[in-house]
C-alpha cells in the first residue's frame, strides 16, 4: 500500500519511505496530474499491445498420456494402474 500525503503546498507518494511522486498542490477543481514519462511510457506499451504478432495456430490440447507418461503412471489393457 502507497501512503498518500497532501499539505497546503504539496502532495507526495511513498511506499516504505520511497518517494515515488511529488508535486504541488492543484486547487483547482477537475484537474488531473499526469507525469510526462508515465505518458510516454504508456503511449510505448499500447503501441506494442497493438502490433503484437498474431498467435501460432496450434492446437493447445494435450495428449492425456503424456502426462500418465511423465508421472510413471502406466495402465493395463483392464484400465487397472499397473
Amino acid at each position: 500500500m502507497v501512503e498518500v500525503r497532501a499539505d497546503l503546498d504539496q502532495v507526495t507518494v511513498t511506499l516504505e519511505d520511497r518517494l515515488f511522486a511529488s508535486h504541488d498542490r492543484a486547487w483547482s477543481t477537475g484537474q488531473t496530474i499526469t507525469d510526462r514519462a508515465h505518458v510516454a511510457a504508456a503511449a510505448t506499451l499500447r503501441a506494442a499491445f497493438q502490433t503484437r504478432a498474431e498467435p501460432v495456430e496450434e492446437s493447445l490440447e494435450r495428449n492425456l498420456a503424456d502426462y500418465d507418461t511423465a508421472f510413471g503412471v502406466r495402465f493395463d489393457l483392464d484400465g487397472e494402474v499397473a
